[in-house]
Formats: C-alpha cells, sequence, structure tokens
C-alpha cells in the first residue's frame, strides 16, 4: 500500500522554480569535508522544501528556524546530562581509549547525519523520521509503521528517563525525604507545561538557557572535582589513579557498554527530519550540524578526561555521584533545567508526529482553533504520562532502556544511513574508486550498526540478569530513594 500524500508531489513554490537537478556521479555523494559545494547545488535548487513564504496566511508557521535557532535546538539535545556519564565510560576504555571512541564515533555520526540531510533534501516530502522509513524503502507502508513504533518506543522511552532523572535530582536536593514518585509526578507536570509551545523556533529559546546552564553544571562538576580533597567514596590509604587504556580486568560487557554508551550520547537523528523541516532553508542545516559536532567534542572529551583523572577508579556514572555531598548538590541542580528541555524537544517531535498524523490536511495543523489546540495539548498529556509510566512501572528500566536503544539506535543512527546512500547513489557505487570508497564505507556503518544491535542486545539482557542476581531490581512504583 502506497501513501498518496508522500508521494513526490508538487510543493507551492515549484511552479515558479526549477526542478530538482539530478547531479553527476562525482556529486552524487560528496564526502563531509566537501558538502559546501553540495550546499551550494541544493541551495540554488528552493523547490526542495517549501520556505517560510509557503506559509503567508497562517496563524502557525513551522518553517521558521534559522540555522543558528536549529543549533540552538541541537545544543538543546546534545549538552545533556549524558555528558558526565562520559568519565565512566574513559574509566573503562582509558582516557586514549575514550578519546579515540569519542572522536572516531563522532566523525562517523556527522557523515551519517550529513547523509540523512541530502536524503531530505532530494525528497522534501519528508517532515519526519518515519516519511523517511517509508520513501527510503520504496514507498513501503510496513516501513514506515515499524518506523513509526521506532519513534514512539524509542521517544516515550527517553521521556521516561526524564522524568525519572528529574525526579532522582530532587530526591538528591532534599535528602529523600519524600517519596520519589511525588517528584517524577512533579518533574512530569513541569514538563508538560513547557511543551505546549508547538513549533520548534520556541523551543529553541528554552535549548539555548537549557545548554548554558548545563554547561555551567559541567563547569562546576570539573573543578569541584579538582578542589574537593577526596572522592565521595574514597578508601583511606589508596591513591587515586586514572589510566590511558582500559585497565586490566575490565569485562567485554564492561568496555563494550561504554562504547554504547558514547553512541548512544552522539546519536539523534531520529529528531533531526523533524528539525529540517521546520527550517526557513533547510540546505543551512550542515551549518547547524558542523557547529553542534565541535561543541559535542569539545564537550565529551574535555570533561571526560579532567573528571576521570581526578576521580580516578572513583568514577561513577553520573559523575555528580563522584562529588562531596554539598558539591554534589550544587552541580546537579544546574543540570535540572536540561533534564526538563532535552524531554520537551522529544515531546515535540514525537507529539507532532501524531499530530501531523490525524490533521495531516486539516485547517487545524497550522490554525489557532480550540480543536488544533485542545488536540496538541491532549497528545502532550498523552506523551508524558506514557513515558511518566513506563519510567516508574518497569523493574529494570535503566536496563531496558539500553536494550531499546540498541534495538532503535543502531538502525536510526547507522543501517538507516548507509542504506540511503545506496539508494542516493543506486547504479553509481562501483563507478570510480572515489565511489567504491564511500560505497564500500558505507557498507561498513551498516555492519557496524548490525553488530551495535546484536551486540548491545547481548549485553542489555546479560546485563538485566546480572542485575536480578545481585537483588538490584527495584519494585514499580517505588517510593524508595533514588538519590545519587
Amino acid at each position: 500500500m502506497s501513501r498518496p500524500d508522500l508521494q513526490d508531489r508538487s510543493l507551492s513554490t515549484r511552479s515558479k522554480e526549477p526542478a530538482f537537478e539530478e547531479k553527476t556521479t562525482e556529486d552524487a555523494y560528496a564526502p563531509p569535508n566537501s558538502l559546501v559545494k553540495g550546499t551550494a547545488v541544493l541551495s540554488r535548487t528552493n523547490s526542495m522544501i517549501s520556505t517560510a513564504s509557503d506559509e503567508s496566511g497562517r496563524d502557525i508557521k513551522l518553517r521558521t528556524m534559522s540555522w543558528k535557532r536549529t543549533a540552538a535546538v541541537l545544543f538543546g539535545e546534545y549538552v545533556c546530562i549524558a555528558i558526565v556519564s562520559f568519565p565512566s565510560s574513559f574509566m573503562a576504555l582509558g582516557y586514549v581509549g575514550g578519546i579515540i571512541a569519542t572522536l572516531g564515533i563522532g566523525v562517523v555520526t556527522l557523515y551519517t547525519s550529513l547523509t540523512l540531510w541530502k536524503f531530505q533534501m532530494k525528497h522534501p516530502e519528508c517532515h519526519d523520521i518515519c516519511d523517511i522509513g517509508y520513501k527510503l524503502f520504496g514507498n513501503s507502508r510496513i516501513a514506515y509503521e515499524l518506523t513509526t513504533f521506532g519513534l514512539l518506543a524509542n521517544n516515550l522511552m527517553i521521556l521516561g528517563l526524564h522524568t525519572s532523572t528529574g525526579a532522582k535530582v530532587f530526591d538528591t536536593l532534599t535528602n529523600s525525604q519524600y517519596c520519589n514518585i511525588i517528584w517524577a509526578v512533579v518533574t512530569m507536570i513541569i514538563c508538560i507545561l513547557l511543551s505546549l509551545p508547538r513549533t520548534l523556533t520556541q523551543v529553541s529559546v528554552q535549548s539555548v538557557i537549557s545548554a548554558i546552564l548545563m554547561f555551567t553544571s559541567i563547569m562546576l562538576c570539573m573543578v569541584f572535582a579538582g578542589i574537593q580533597d577526596e572522592p565521595a567514596g574514597y578508601i583511606a590509604g589508596t591513591t587515586v589513579h586514572a589510566s590511558p587504556w582500559s585497565p586490566p580486568g575490565t569485562t567485554f560487557v564492561a568496555g563494550f557498554n561504554a562504547i554504547l554508551n558514547i553512541t548512544y550520547t552522539f546519536i539523534g537523528q531520529i529528531c533531526y527530519p523533524s528539525f529540517i523541516a521546520e527550517m526557513e532553508n533547510p540546505a543551512d542545516f550542515p551549518k547547524a550540524l558542523y557547529a553542534c559536532t565541535v561543541a559535542e567534542f569539545i564537550l565529551f572529551t574535555i570533561p571526560g578526561v579532567v573528571i576521570y583523572v581526578y576521580l580516578g577508579q572513583y568514577t561513577v556514572a553520573p559523575a555528580f555521584a563522584g562529588l562531596q555531598p554539598i558539591y554534589k548538590k550544587i552541580a546537579f541542580t544546574m543540570a535540572l533545567p536540561t533534564i526538563i528541555v532535552i524531554g520537551v524537544i522529544y515531546a515535540n517531535v514525537t507529539a507532532k508526529y501524531l499530530f501531523n498524523r490525524i490533521y495531516r490536511n486539516s485547517r487545524h495543523r497550522y490554525s489557532n482553533t480550540w480543536q488544533g489546540w485542545g488536540m496538541w495539548t491532549a497528545l502532550i498529556i498523552i506523551v508524558w504520562v506514557l513515558g511518566f509510566i513506563i519510567g516508574e512501572a518497569v523493574p529494570f528500566f535503566a536496563d531496558l532502556l539500553s536494550l531499546i536503544s540498541s534495538l532503535f539506535d543502531s538502525f536510526f543512527g547507522l543501517i538507516f544511513w548507509g542504506y540511503a546512500f545506496l539508494v542516493l547513489n543506486k547504479g553509481n557505487w562501483f563507478t570510480s574508486k572515489s565511489q567504491t570508497m564511500w560505497t564500500l564505507l558505507n557498507m561498513l556503518i551498516i555492519v557496524i550498526g548490525v553488530v551495535i544491535f546484536g551486540v548491545g542486545i547481548y549485553t542489555s539482557i546479560q546485563s538485566i540478569l546480572d542485575d536480578y542476581q545481585l537483588g538490584a531490581v527495584r519494585f514499580p512504583f517505588t517510593c524508595a530513594s533514588s538519590a545519587i
């Protein structure tokens, strides 16, 4: 079954502008360092995605983000609490091994993200990851629904993570004086209220504030790790030490989980199509992507090394837990807005997909109607409540999150885009030495995605079994403290 609304339909500007230019083999897919040329080619073809001028007369204008605002949303997504888990990953891999893994994974993520962008530029009818799944696999309705399942499962799990992490912050600040569920509900309510704006342009303002506060939190964590007398949990008479490579006794599961940790922090492409669809000029997306990637390399590596060197073998995830109580509370508090705003970004993408599916060809999609706003508000509440329930009901939630990440991030971060290269260059895979190299590279990316899929599932399930054996599995909807 095909989707009529996703056929290569004409956009309102196409009658006035040239059709998409089929590029030569040399231009079919330029590597990241030569993508400036590709951007120039795409910029000349304004028919690819309708611009803000197409939305004149609409109450709600979606295509309003400049590349700077898009960069702000990306910063909001990636300048996150997961950064303070990098020291723990560096402890398992060693700080040299951790830096190599971070830079390598970052370059691959940048490359696959550019492939995503080029695919969406060629298929402007795609507004979210589900539309891309549909087009990528030959207008397959089955692929569309499977991608929808992946989007909803992945994002609802992330919302659950953010309600439970928000509760963890409140629990830490109040010394566990109140039931943990109360704080999860408080976090959920705050997130619902901040998720009500319908455009990512509005969310970008929250993202800037979030990124600034999270950056401050990371800097405080680094400073406090350096000035405190000893790490939390320090055993008298021992020497704090850090290793450049994996320390003796590091298991395969621990090492691979450290790599997965880094990989999952980089992978966020599931939201990119929604970001691109709301840009004034989608051809500018690489500018936002490059800016974000540079920031990622700096923020993922420097704090990872510095905090690990100061905390040594006492490094834990998140690294806040390795600080003395007063330092821990100060640094952790600054991370709370980020925990909320990243949840808001994923809630916006999730609710917008559902909203657009319900009102794809309706005036309620772009007008300030009671029905439109009522449905939007209801969807925001529903996705957050479902996220809260998942986060509190699953007794091994953290391990389940790793399992879900292995299932979906391997596809949305790697496999999809390796395959997208093959689709974009069908018939031109081995037409030259350079093209053969890029084809083989993208085939390797697909293989890496499959390995992460398989091994990630194994390590996640093994971690769940280990937790049960150790009695570390908590009860559903427990009031027990989650403070670090």
